[in-house]
């Protein structure tokens, strides 16, 4: 049977032109592929933008274990690099895991794909396999945003995700870097880590250890922010009512799902100021077109 191939003309236009609804189908377009490459893994090499960060030891090595007994099953999906070498796409994990291996090469798929096609596919690969972590989830979205001038919309398109769930993995990007962190070593699940939010850096960290250390769920989570934040506001708008208080935080939900990102309203003794979040110059037209309405 002939080599099903991929029009050149196609992958110049980024995966939405080649499935405009959903951007798994040209992963199991890829996969489906007759397999003619077996590529030493000298020549292969990660790719430094891909969203995996992380890589559990003990996963590896129970992966490089079966990879021992089966092979690789699935292939890697890798593009030509100008020194002569690959760069890895999608695989980085079975990558590693046949150097650990001690395989010498291993099946790919070869395809010609830009920063940008590399990036997406890349993304949609590891969500495919539920590979990444929520923070690593969260900055793959913000990569493509920042670096591709994309929308939330857009993004959730090649994705394959609902607008709602990309904004609400966005927003995790927003905490400290110490709770970033227990939400990247399982200590915290993305529930409890979008509860704290509202507060300021000290309080997150402050928190996110009551709840490690009370083991608490996200109901009762919310309500010990809920606590913290009436102090806090307490004491950071002393000349703020209950009830004033009460408006502003209605009037920030209300502003934030209109725009679909963050809104924080802050008063002071005489003036306050509205502050709303975007990603990209393209977020920013997307926000700048919702005030104008």
């Amino acid at each position: 049977m002939a080599e099903k191939k991929v029009k050149k003309s196609a992958l110049g236009k980024g995966l939405g032109s080649l499935f405009p609804d959903n951007a798994e189908e040209l992963i199991d377009e890829i996969k489906s592929e007759k397999l003619s490459n077996t590529i030493p893994l000298a020549d292969i090499e990660p790719n430094k933008n891909q969203p995996r960060k992380s890589f559990d030891k003990e996963k590896l090595e129970a992966l490089a274990d079966s990879i021992k007994e089966h092979g690789v099953v699935s292939p890697i999906i890798v593009t030509p690099s100008k020194n002569g070498t690959y760069k890895i796409v999608a695989g980085e994990r079975r990558w590693r895991a046949a150097r650990l291996a001690g395989l010498r090469e291993v099946p790919c798929i070869v395809k010609d794909f830009d920063e940008k096609e590399a990036s997406e596919i890349a993304l949609v690969e590891n969500l495919q396999r539920d590979d990444l972590n929520p923070i690593e989830e969260s900055d793959g979205y913000r990569y493509l945003m920042e670096r591709f001038s994309l929308t939330q919309d857009e993004v959730a398109q090649k994705v394959g995700k609902s607008r709602s769930a990309v904004a609400n993995s966005l927003r995790l990007s927003n905490l400290c870097d110490d709770v970033k962190k227990l939400v990247q070593e399982d200590k915290l699940t993305q529930g409890h880590a979008r509860a704290l939010l509202p507060l300021s850096d000290d309080k997150q960290i402050e928190l996110a250890q009551k709840i490690i250390d009370g083991d608490l769920n996200v109901r009762q989570t919310e309500a010990l922010v809920k606590s913290a934040s009436t102090t806090q506001n307490k004491s950071s708008h002393k000349t703020s009512n209950p009830l004033t208080q009460k408006y502003y935080k209605e009037l920030e939900s209300t502003l934030s799902s209109r725009f679909g990102t963050k809104v924080k309203i802050s008063e002071g003794s005489k003036k306050g100021k509205i502050e709303i979040e975007y990603y990209s110059k393209d977020d920013l037209e997307r926000i700048l077109f919702e005030l104008k309405r």
